[in-house]
Order: structure tokens, then sequence, then C-alpha cells
């Protein structure tokens, strides 16, 4: 396919007045009939913003490009966001969560995939972008986003699980770029409504409480009838927005023949031994660690990573287990308080649930890995780096700041955009996050990084994560520099070069704090919360629990976040002041 991409007719930028006028129509076949409601077009975002990026090649500015996000795609808690099934965590879920990428297939090998492409049809979108010179699609202006929008329009894209109802703007997004959205959830998925909506063309049942092998075979069986209803047509690309679904989304992906992630560079950044050794043979710095198996190897972890350390599951489990600990006594109490949560879990129904004496099920022993992996702490100011990759190298890379974390269990509190960090930590911060992913064989995608500038050794590696950052991160990207990290997920999915482009100085400061809670009990009002909504310079306040419910204070655990509040500012400091200022003059409800 690259080599037809690269027979296209050449031609100079000026080829877009004619391409995104009309002149040179760009028609997209079997498309299906489906369009957007009236209601759905109504998000359709002012170019006002969308247009700034920044310009590559001879004479581009060096900019260091600064923003700030938090991640809540996390285990389900208390007063955390919830769905249908809250409190419950089905098969395919516990896979993902503590033994990734579970029962899913083996990656295909590269003649495996090479037969793969050969045998399907070209996608629509494949064929529009044949009739674009390759130079045209990859300038960095405000036409050819313009031009890249146009060839997204109409596209029939599947979106792997929906997330939780705070993703809703993701659907509003595709469905004003006219999109076809294809949404793959399980049946009680709040999102099946944004088909009534408008929003979404589709939503395709699957029961996610099997295992991975068996949502995968049922996902990959119920897309591949797309298009012959007529109502959309047949899959142009597959995207997710939800961590626990990145496995399952490029292996459908590699089988179907569609851009995507490699597995083996997935499965690589969800698991934190083997990303620290692929860091290791790329030459990148990583810090000591030790993976420990069994209770016998504390000792010896100990001996090799030293104190103070962290003790976190090796695969992708969020929050669940992360701890510091200072001693060898904490080490061995940290790791029974990761077996003992899990040991005391039974997979009934495909559901992880508390065992009980009516409880029938397996032990979730039997199917959750304990290994974990003990690290060196990393002290020093956190950040996170989003990353947009395509056709092989970074095209954005933006550095935000968090603040402190709760110890031990590194529970988020607030973020800033742009960082106040110098500019040399901050280019050495992106630089550190691009190698990383490439040194775990990424090429092209969207990627929340978290990383630490440490006192002693600079910059340092937490994780890569594989799919756009949670929380007000498209938010602050979008307010900040102009960039929908939605939209250009969607760009990649469909095999459309991202070229976001940037203003040379960031449109606003963004703040924002996930309020915890200071103690554990009952929560008796989110007033407080909500008529921050009315002061000026707060763009929201959204509280994260509701009035009854049961929360847990930072003293006793994992505390629950109570509300997330986002402001803005004249520059990140006085946005920083405001938001400590407003958590400082008000005190939660708990009783």
């Amino acid at each position: 396919r690259e080599a037809k991409r690269s027979m296209a007719p050449t031609c100079c930028s000026s080829c877009f007045q004619g391409l995104t006028k009309g002149k040179k129509d760009l028609f997209r076949q079997r498309s299906g009939t489906w369009e957007p409601s009236a209601s759905a077009l109504s998000h359709q975002l002012s170019a006002e913003w969308a247009s700034p990026v920044p310009r590559y090649g001879a004479g581009a500015a060096d900019l260091d490009l600064v923003m700030s996000s938090l991640d809540t795609d996390v285990p389900h808690q208390p007063g955390r966001n919830k769905d249908a099934r809250a409190g419950r965590r089905s098969k395919f879920e516990i896979e993902q969560l503590t033994m990734s990428p579970g029962s899913l297939p083996k990656p295909l090998a590269p003649y495996e995939r090479e037969q793969a492409i050969r045998r399907l049809q070209p996608t629509a979108t494949y064929e529009m972008l044949n009739q674009v010179p390759q130079e045209v699609l990859e300038e960095a202006t405000a036409e050819a986003q313009e031009l890249r929008r146009k060839l997204t329009k109409g596209a029939t894209v599947v979106f792997i699980s929906a997330g939780y109802p705070g993703k809703r703007f993701i659907f509003e997004r595709a469905a004003a770029l006219g999109v076809k959205s294809v949404i793959v959830d399980h049946p009680d998925s709040w999102s099946r409504a944004l088909v009534d909506e408008g929003i979404v063309a589709k939503f395709l049942e699957v029961d996610m409480g099997q295992s991975s092998e068996e949502v995968f075979k049922q996902a990959l069986a119920a897309i591949s009838e797309l298009g012959k209803d007529g109502l959309t047509g047949t899959a142009d690309g597959i995207v997710t927005f939800v961590e626990l679904s990145v496995p399952m989304t490029c292996r459908l992906a590699e089988v179907l023949g569609l851009p995507g992630m490699e597995p083996q560079a997935v499965d690589r950044a969800r698991d934190k031994h083997r990303t620290r050794a692929a860091l290791k043979d790329f030459g990148l710095p990583t810090p000591a660690n030790y993976l420990i198996k069994q209770g016998s190897d504390l000792k010896a972890a100990a001996e090799v990573v030293g104190f103070p350390a962290v003790i976190k599951p090796v695969s992708g489990a969020a929050s669940l287990g992360v701890k510091k600990v200072t001693s060898f006594e904490e080490l061995e109490s940290g790791y029974l308080e990761v077996a003992e949560e899990l040991g005391s879990l039974v997979v009934s129904s495909g559901a992880l649930t508390k065992a009980s004496n009516g409880t029938k099920g397996v032990n979730a022993k039997s199917v959750v890995d304990l290994t974990v992996l003990l690290e060196q702490y990393l002290d020093g100011p956190e950040v996170d780096v989003d990353i947009i990759m395509s056709e092989g190298d970074w095209r954005y890379a933006a550095v935000s700041d968090n603040g402190p974390t709760l110890e031990p269990y590194f529970n988020e509190t607030w973020g800033l955009c742009p960082s106040m960090l110098s500019k040399q930590q901050q280019t050495e911060l992106k630089d550190l996050s691009v190698n990383c992913c490439k040194a775990l064989g990424f090429t092209s995608g969207v990627f929340h990084v978290e990383c630490k500038y440490t006192s002693t050794t600079g910059p340092q590696l937490i994780e890569v994560n594989a799919r756009m950052g949670g929380g007000p991160v498209r938010e602050c990207n979008r307010l900040v520099w102009g960039v929908d990290l939605v939209e250009e997920a969607i760009f990649v999915a469909l095999g459309i070069p991202a070229r976001p482009y940037l203003p040379k100085v960031p449109y606003t400061c963004i703040g924002y704090t996930f309020v915890n809670a200071q103690k554990s009990g009952k929560l008796m009002s989110t007033a407080g919360f909500e008529a921050w909504r009315k002061l000026p310079n707060v763009l929201s306040a959204d509280p994260l629990v509701k009035v009854g419910d049961t929360v847990v204070g930072c003293k006793d655990g994992l505390a629950t976040w109570l509300c997330q509040l986002v402001v803005k500012g004249e520059s990140s400091e006085k946005a920083l002041k405001l938001i400590q200022k407003l958590e400082s003059e008000t005190e939660a409800d708990i009783q």
C-alpha cells in the first residue's frame, strides 16, 4: 500500500484551495446512509482555536510544548465514576487489569500481517487518500487540517468500549466530524443510548463478562458484518480511549488489516518489567527494579533496589497495589496487602466480587497474576507528556505539571498547563518521553506518558499509556494549545497523517485539581463544590460523588476523589493559586 501511495501525483500547497473548496471532489465510496443528527452536528468546534498547528521543515519554530493532564481511567472505587456494573469487574477486565494481555490471541508474525493486508479490500479512506498528494497531507497548516477533516467525514470508525459516561465528548466530537461511529461494548453500557440521540450510528453488543479470547472473537465477528445493512460502511478504522481495551483494539486492527499499534509494543508498555528492559536496551535511563514472583523473592528484591522503593503490580492495574515502602517490614506488609486483597476476591458469573459464605465462583488467585515489581523510588516533580506520533515520528509533545501525589498510595492532586518547569527541563522530559515510545516499538498513536524529573538522575519514566489521557486532558490540550487529541486519534486510526499545529504562545493557562477526601465517612453535601461554578475564572466544578456516598479519607487508604475543579488564569502560577485558594476555603461535609 505504501508503494501505491508513493505513486500519487505531486503538487504544491496551492492545491489546497481546490481540494478544500470542492474543486476536486473527494468522494467516499461505500460509506452507508447514516448521518449524525442536527443536534450532534451542533457540537462542531470553531476554527478559531482548532486551526493553529506548528510548522515543520525549514524555518520552523523550535517550540517547547507544554500541557497539563491527569488520568482518571482507574479501577472502580467508591465515589469514582460509576456505570451500571459499578463495583463488579468482568472476566475480561480482570485479565486486562492483572495479567494483560490475558487470553487474547498472540500478535501476528510479520508475514501473517502482510497476508492479512493483501487479502483485504482497501478501505474507503485509503482510496480517498490516494487522490491527495502525500506532501499536501503532511502540511501543518490550517488548510491541511481542514482537508484531513474532510477525509474523515463519512468514515466508519469502531470504538472498542465506551468507558464511563464522562467520555461522551469523544463521540460528540466524532459526530461533529461526520464520523459514523460504531461502539462495541457490554449490552448495559450507557453509550447505547447515543444511537437514539443520533450521535452514534450503531451499537454492537458483546458480553464483556467472558474471557478476553471470547470477547475478541465476538467483537471481530460483529465488526466483520459492518456495511452489509447499508447503514454504515465497512470499518475504516478502529480505536479506543479506554486503557483496558488497548490490547484488544490493536489486535483487532491487526487482523482486520487496519492502521493500528503493533500488539508487541502495547504488551511491552503494559508490562512494567518489560518496559524497563526495553528502555535499558535502548540506552535510556531506568531505575533499579526487581521482579517479585513470590514472597521468598522479597529479600533479594530489597537488596537490589534498596529503600525507599515503590511496589506495584507488573501488569496494568492502574493504582491497585501501588504503594511506597521505606523498609523491609513495609515491603513485606505491602506485598501481603496486594496478595490478600486480590486473594479475597472470586470470579463469579464473569465478575470480580468479594468472597462471602454464599458466593460461588473461581478463586481469583487462579486467574490473577500476583507478580509485582519493586522499583527504586523516584523523587522530584511529576509531569505528564501528551504525545502524538504519526508515520514513525512524533508530531506533538506537550509537558504538564502534576502536584505532589498523596503517599503512600500516590493519589493524584492537581495539574498545571503550561508547565512551570524550566525550558531545559521540559525539553529533557519531552525527549525522554518520545524516546521511550520509540524504545517500546511505537510508530503512531496518541500517548499519555508519566515521568518525574529527579534530583539525582534527571528525567525518569514512570509509565507509557498507549491512549489519550483521561480526566481534563483533552480539554487542557484544546484550550491551551488548540489541539484536539480526540480528532488526532481518529486521524491516526484512519491512517491519515497527523500534523497538529500550535501557536507560538499558549491561548490560556489552566489549573485543575482532584479534591481528595480528607477523612472517611458519608458525604452529606456537594453544595460547596457546586458554588464554585459561579466564580470568575472557574471553567468547571464537577462532583465525582453523590450525597450519601461513603468515601475514604487519605489517612485510611487510597482517598476518594470528591470533585474535579478546572480554572483558567493569566499564568500557570495564578491558576494554581486559585485552585489552592478555593480548595482551602471549602471543607467537604463528611460525617
